[in-house]
């Protein structure tokens, strides 16, 4: 490549003495053209030469452009951990759903945690996840605000200082260290017992989007998640029928449901679909007439869902509501199930 070279010498350092200062330039060659600075404090151009002989010695490339060590410049151009990832977090808002959302910030403050370079002077556990979550990785974006809360002020400046640079997750760095790091803080809880798999699957997922984001800025070389082996946690693929209610049992609870007034008849509809069609709870809030292509009084039907209305917390919906209207999740509209009339004399309650 004609923009690094290995080709590097440092000469002794010029003293100049004027009538009023003296003057310490370091003079250097890259590649055979001339480089010099000028100091005014020996101790700072006998700091500045022995960085250059440093660099040279340990085989570092020099940019022919600057004069200057490579790894001087990404030093220079160095983000914090903390700083990309609320950029990463900006990134991904307008086009994440609201649990996504949620999902997100999440996975980043645990994996904050793992990236802090001190202790000392660190807020309260619970202020730094408050804001982080409560703010960093959501209502600075829901709301476009550009300071945090008073009570929150302090210890976002505190996380503007003493997380790591994104530098050193580079492979010739502490990448790998890092990287595992994170991964053992996402596979726990906050209080250190091990997290359920699906979790700390999730949330290596997060993580993994976030360090190939870091590649696609050209913030980092390489993603120093493939550098490290991870044993993906188990994840439970069977279903324990010891907890599944059966028909008569499920009969059983929706009569009990109904007995408990007018919201326990409005109520059993809401457990019976879910029960019988196998519908998620945000599929069954935005049941909709329109859905049911046919219910006849007897046997069964037929109804095609086309969104499901999920409660996310106002914190992450752009409404600002609890729920947001969202397309069906891995599932495209017009996702057809199964439905029968409720008759209360009836033994085989069914759904509506």
């Amino acid at each position: 490549m004609d923009d690094i070279t290995y080709d590097v010498r440092v000469y002794k350092t010029e003293v100049y003495k004027g009538k009023r200062v003296t003057t310490y330039t370091v003079r250097w060659k890259v590649a055979r053209k001339p480089w010099k600075e000028p100091f005014r404090n020996r101790a700072q151009a006998d700091s500045f030469r022995s960085s250059l002989l440093t660099a040279a010695r340990k085989g570092e490339a020099f940019a022919v452009k600057t004069g200057r060590p490579l790894s001087w410049e990404r030093e220079e151009n160095a983000i914090t951990w903390f700083a990309f990832s609320l950029d990463y977090c900006a990134a991904k808002w307008p086009y994440a759903s609201p649990n996504h959302r949620r999902g997100i910030a999440e996975a980043l403050t645990d994996a904050t945690e793992a990236l802090l370079t001190t202790g000392k002077g660190a807020p309260a556990n619970a202020l730094l996840r408050e804001a982080l979550r409560a703010w960093a990785y959501s209502g600075r974006l829901q709301n476009g605000e550009t300071d945090p809360p008073e009570h929150l002020a302090s210890t976002v400046r505190w996380l503007e200082r003493n997380t790591v640079d994104m530098t050193n997750f580079a492979p010739d760095r502490q990448g790998p260290q890092l990287a595992r790091q994170v991964l053992d803080r996402l596979s726990r809880r906050q209080d250190g017992t091990p997290a359920a798999g699906s979790t700390a699957t999730r949330k290596r997922a997060t993580f993994n989007n976030a360090m190939e984001y870091a590649c696609e800025r050209r913030i980092l070389p390489i993603n120093p998640l493939t550098l490290v082996k991870w044993t993906r946690p188990r994840v439970a693929q069977t279903l324990d029928l010891r907890v599944v209610a059966n028909p008569d049992q499920a009969r059983r609870l929706l009569d009990a449901v109904r007995s408990q007034g007018k919201r326990g008849e409005r109520m059993v509809a809401f457990f019976a679909v879910m029960y019988y069609a196998a519908l998620r709870p945000e599929e069954a809030v935005d049941l909709r007439r329109d859905h049911l292509v046919s219910l006849p009084d007897d046997g069964w039907g037929e109804m095609r869902l086309t969104h499901a209305e999920p409660r996310s917390g106002s914190r992450w919906t752009d409404s600002g509501k609890p729920r947001d209207r969202q397309p069906l999740k891995h599932r495209r509209p017009g996702r057809p199930g199964p439905c029968r009339s409720i008759r209360s004399s009836s033994r085989s309650c069914a759904t509506t």
